[in-house]
């Protein structure tokens, strides 16, 4: 509030009710409120002082616009006295709260316009007549009309507000949709790319007279082209078959130069024609100075197709399974070892055994057997689900084998199972001699 604006109080009796709302009005229009507010000031003044008229008591209504301490600075102070002392507290959802409340009276903060001069005009003379009523009707018609019209405008912004959130939306929408279309793209792309390391890293299928071969591989996790398991199988010139499971510790690429490390290693060394039991042992002293802290286990597995004689070395790796074709019995085919990588690495003793025809060897790293985190439960499951799936084509046998295992797994990790079996050798053609 300016100091030049002068105080002034103004304050009438009013004994009937288009009286008290004139006089809000008046008042109102004085402090130059807008006309939802003025609506709102007229229905609480005429509910708070309803009871007290029809006592045909009268009120005051007063206007003081030279209050200066805070928070009444730059407002005008309108009180409404006269009221009943009825106990009752004043309504908390009046269209207009008071500031303040007392027993006989309450009081508004009204905001004033700064302006400069003479603020309240001289009172009314007379008092309000019969003729008020119509005048207050009227009013309530221009009330109505103005708060209709800004609850008009208001809808309309809201209506704007509304339509631009809808175009927001929309353009946020084919964005998204973009965005997704994109990342589809991606995801293909990067599947393909995966594919292609996986073949890259497969080694050639060996077909052997007198063997099959199967394998199944699973990374722990989908989004990630290979891990730590891996496998390598190739025909030595004496005929046999060499097989090489390895698990590397760890996941992902890292995990895969670890692996793919050892078996190509191993299979140098066995081309070169070290004997079997010193493989492991010589692949750690060649890897452990230019690969730093590589830790992996191992099963390398020789196989003659002719004979079935087989012959396995490991280094802390899970042992193979053997199914018999001819009974149904199973063992497990441990051999004594530390992996590559481990204190006193290598084979301590080999582990010999004899297949025959439809028997069935199952070699696999431990994410197999230890999906459920209970390795010998993983072991007990592993038997029941060999037996369940060993008459299939051994190529599906491996992926069956995973599945039954993977029913639950509490624990993911890189999987990789790999089946052989031995199947009768087709005979050699007689020869025939011209005579």
């Amino acid at each position: 509030m300016t100091a030049s604006r002068p105080s002034a109080r103004a304050a009438t009796a009013l004994s009937t009710m288009p009286a008290l709302r004139q006089e809000a009005r008046r008042l109102a229009r004085i402090c130059r409120l807008a006309p939802d507010t003025v609506a709102r000031l007229v229905l609480t003044v005429s509910s708070l002082a309803a009871s007290t008229l029809r006592e045909g008591r009268s009120v005051t209504l007063g206007v003081d616009t030279g209050v200066a301490p805070p928070p009444a600075a730059g407002h005008a102070v309108l009180t409404l006295e006269g009221l009943n002392a009825t106990g009752q507290p004043v309504p908390t959802d009046l269209p207009l709260p008071p500031a303040h409340t007392r027993p006989h009276s309450v009081t508004w903060h009204l905001p004033l316009p700064d302006r400069p001069g003479p603020f309240l005009p001289s009172p009314r003379a007379g008092s309000p007549t019969a003729s008020d009523t119509d005048a207050d009707a009227d009013a309530y018609e221009t009330e109505l009309r103005a708060a209709l019209a800004r609850l008009d405008g208001l809808e309309r912004q809201q209506q704007l507000l509304e339509d631009e959130l809808s175009e927001t939306n929309d353009g946020v929408l084919a964005l998204y949709l973009q965005l997704e279309e994109r990342e589809e793209q991606l995801r293909w792309a990067q599947g393909q790319t995966l594919l292609a390391m996986e073949d890259a890293l497969r080694p050639a299928a060996v077909s052997v007279a007198g063997l099959e071969l199967a394998v199944h591989y699973a990374p722990s996790d989908p989004a990630a082209p290979t891990g730590g398991d891996l496998y390598d199988w190739f025909q030595l010139p004496d005929g046999t078959v060499h097989i090489t499971v390895v698990d590397a510790l760890g996941h992902g690429i890292g995990s895969t130069k670890s692996a793919l490390s050892v078996t190509h290693a191993v299979r140098t060394l066995a081309l070169e024609g070290h004997p079997l039991e010193s493989i492991l042992a010589r692949v750690d002293r060649q890897l452990s100075p230019i690969v730093p802290g590589l830790q992996a286990t191992a099963l390398l597995a020789r196989l003659d197709p002719a004979t079935g004689a087989l012959t396995l070395a490991s280094g802390s790796h899970p042992p193979a399974l053997l199914l018999r074709a001819h009974d149904g019995t199973t063992a497990f085919l441990s051999a004594r070892g530390r992996g590559v990588g481990y204190p006193l690495p290598g084979s301590e003793v080999l582990r010999h055994e004899v297949l025959a025809p439809g028997d069935l060897l199952v070699l696999y790293t431990d994410g197999l057997t230890e999906s459920r985190r209970d390795p010998l439960e993983g072991e007990a499951r592993l038997v029941a689900a060999a037996r369940r799936h060993a008459n299939l084509p051994l190529a599906e046998i491996p992926a069956a084998i995973a599945a039954d295992m993977h029913t639950v797994v509490l624990h993911a990790d890189d999987t990789l199972a790999l089946a052989l079996r031995r199947t009768p050798r087709p005979p050699h053609p007689r020869q025939t001699f011209a005579v």
